[in-house]
């Protein structure tokens, strides 16, 4: 009698699926030991002699040029670096043939937040030809306030200085600041009647 031996699909799967369940439990490490070793704070972009433009409904809201900006985005609270400097000419919809200007030796800017900061001889030219000079400054875009507690100087385009000793904030458009112990020279054709 010739004995024949049938081997079931069933039983080929049933066998493999038990060798790969063994031999994945044979090789589990730790995966939380594993991580902890990976850095997880380097730049994700690094653009070198970054030229950006930004357009909200076809108008140039924004040009920015800078040597080096780098983007981290694979940690908790993500952000763009540009640590050796950037030059920004920023458009407003009164006057979009006259930019307003922000000149910084560093900048930083926090997506989550949206929150910038600026630091390093920062100057900021407005439209209106108004130039504030200070060392660092700080924008939270979700107030629309920017801010410094750092020395302010302005001058205006007739000439006139204003110095902030202790800061100032502001609109974001600078539509209206606030200086904190402050001194100048103004003119007096700046200075309101009384009653008006």
């Amino acid at each position: 009698m010739i004995r024949q031996n049938k081997i079931f699909p069933s039983s080929i799967a049933g066998l493999l699926g038990c060798a790969i369940f063994f031999a994945l439990i044979s090789c589990e490490e730790d995966l939380t030991k594993v991580n902890q070793n990976n850095n997880t704070n380097f730049p994700s972009q690094i653009i070198n002699r970054a030229n950006i433009v930004q357009r909200d409904s076809g108008m140039v809201k924004l040009r920015a040029t800078a040597p080096l900006i780098e983007k981290y985005e694979y940690i908790d609270s993500p952000y763009i670096v540009a640590r050796k400097g950037i030059n920004i000419l920023f458009y407003d919809k009164k006057k979009p043939n006259v930019p307003g200007k922000i000149v910084a030796k560093y900048a930083k800017f926090n997506e989550k937040k949206k929150f910038y900061e600026a630091k390093g001889n920062v100057r900021i030219t407005t439209n209106e030809n108004q130039m504030f000079a200070m060392q660092s400054v700080f924008w939270d875009q979700n107030k629309r306030l920017i801010y410094t507690s750092d020395t302010v100087y302005v001058t205006d385009k007739d000439g006139s200085t204003l110095v902030g000793a202790n800061g100032m904030k502001a609109k974001d458009d600078f539509s209206e600041y606030t200086f904190f112990n402050n001194s100048g020279n103004i003119s007096a054709q700046k200075i309101p009647e009384q009653g008006q």
